[in-house]
């Protein structure tokens, strides 16, 4: 039970990273009112991601113990940065770039910030893409 809640916690998280990056630069592209739709979006698909990153820490944390498998140590030294990403860039910048977007600023401070949130989600797909890989060679599926 605790294994497949990880996996959909974790499927929840990449699938909502991948959706957010693919929404910003899609709200590039965009005139300005679907673009300030677009960025209420992200705002909303928050609520799904920092649930999604906290239940695949906890899980895979209770479901790693005490391991020392170097497997698990990748893992587990993945993780901080993750949710670092998550929690103190995509979560604020989806807010700064909510609030630009509502003003009509699309100048080059909303350019700067969504330039960020749109690397550091892709760092956060790759280090969660390690962790993927990690976790089916445990289990034997790679």
């Amino acid at each position: 039970m605790l294994t497949r809640l990880h996996l959909l916690a974790a499927a929840t998280a990449v699938t909502t990273t991948t959706l957010l990056v693919l929404a910003a630069l899609s709200s590039a592209l965009l005139d300005a009112h679907h673009a300030v739709d677009v960025r209420r979006a992200v705002l909303w698909a928050l609520l799904v991601l920092v649930p999604a990153l906290l239940l695949t820490a906890a899980t895979g944390f209770r479901l790693a113990d005490a391991s020392t498998d170097p497997k698990i140590t990748a893992k587990r030294g993945r993780m901080p940065y993750i949710a670092g990403i998550g929690l103190f860039l995509l979560t604020p910048a989806a807010f700064i770039l909510d609030r630009l977007a509502l003003r009509g600023e699309f100048g080059a401070v909303y350019l700067l910030v969504q330039t960020v949130e749109v690397l550091a989600a892709a760092t956060a797909l790759a280090l969660m893409a390690g962790n993927i890989r990690d976790g089916l060679r445990l289990t034997g599926r790679h």
